[in-house]
């Protein structure tokens, strides 16, 4: 298990009093001393652009600057202070941001950080709490996952909560959305020929139709999983029709045994269960509309580089 950033700045700064060195060799050092797994060692942020466990290291050592434990000579590379090793010889168990705060430029700088204030030579919460165990990253992306997973579940209520006509009209517009069927007139002049073949649609692969594709949905409540026998029919009806590509959606979920049988197909069949629809709705923007977009800035490193 990889530990959070404040437990990985001891090792961090012990690493660093060695000599000058990069984030990605303390975390194969650190990686090798906890013997992660090859798993645990490439394991990303939920955003998916940056490990996390370099992703840790950088905050442990980010933070450790701003109490001047740790300096950067150039781009990239740091090592650690006299103050830094200073505090190696006292041989401390552990080093986290309640030690920090004993350093006044670090006091000033999580203070500017927190939003805080000084009152009667005290300095005011959120200091006086206990600081996250988690880096900003990973707050930003848990957040961003705990907003996602309520949208992904209203969705789906609302989808059930209309009518199988809407659901049909849903389809169409997520298939157009991603690049497929041509136009929206295209699309639905195909899709929702109910019992066309045991198929509810057929759509073109591309705007030019050189490829189609064949389509089921089922627009069944949670609970009640889309089986093996349902996918073998659209499989059986694809084979009829001498198709080759299928797409089977669904509100609810497949079974196990469903979304084995697929994967020894000659024919390549896609499953999309309801999580999978709310995603991509999500994605391509149908059903949902953007109400805030927030940025952040990271140093752009070049534009300091004097070489």
């Amino acid at each position: 298990m990889i530990p959070d950033y404040q437990t990985l700045m001891l090792p961090v700064l012990r690493l660093a009093a060695e000599g000058e060195t990069r984030v990605a060799g303390v975390a194969e050092r650190i990686a090798d001393d906890l013997g992660l797994t090859p798993e645990e060692r490439d394991e990303l942020l939920p955003s998916g652009r940056q490990r996390l466990l370099h992703n840790r290291i950088h905050w442990a050592k980010f933070y450790m600057s701003k109490a001047g434990l740790i300096a950067s000579p150039a781009r990239g590379r740091f090592f650690a202070t006299d103050k830094g090793k200073a505090l190696l010889a006292t041989a401390p168990d552990r080093i986290d941001v309640a030690l920090l705060m004993r350093e006044p430029e670090f006091r000033e700088f999580y203070r500017n950080e927190s939003g805080t204030t000084e009152q009667d030579g005290a300095i005011a919460k959120p200091l006086d709490t206990a600081p996250p165990r988690t880096t900003p990253e990973e707050q930003i992306d848990a957040a961003h996952a705990a907003l996602q997973a309520a949208l992904r579940e209203e969705l789906l209520q609302r989808i059930l909560s209309n009518s199988p006509a809407f659901f049909e009209q849903l389809i169409i517009d997520l298939l157009v959305a991603m690049g497929y069927g041509g136009s929206h007139k295209d699309a639905a002049a195909q899709l929702g020929r109910s019992g066309d073949g045991g198929v509810d649609g057929i759509v073109n692969e591309d705007r030019l139709g050189l490829d189609r594709i064949y389509v089921q949905a089922k627009r069944y409540a949670p609970g009640n999983p889309v089986g093996r026998p349902d996918v073998n029919g659209f499989v059986g009806s694809l084979v009829g029709l001498g198709a080759t590509k299928g797409v089977f959606v669904t509100t609810s979920t497949f079974s196990q045994p469903a979304r084995d049988y697929v994967k020894h197909l000659a024919q390549r069949v896609i499953l999309i269960d309801g999580q999978e629809l709310a995603d991509l709705m999500i994605e391509h923007g149908v059903g949902v509309r953007s109400y805030r977009t927030v940025e952040f800035k990271r140093l752009d490193e070049d534009f300091f580089g004097e070489e």
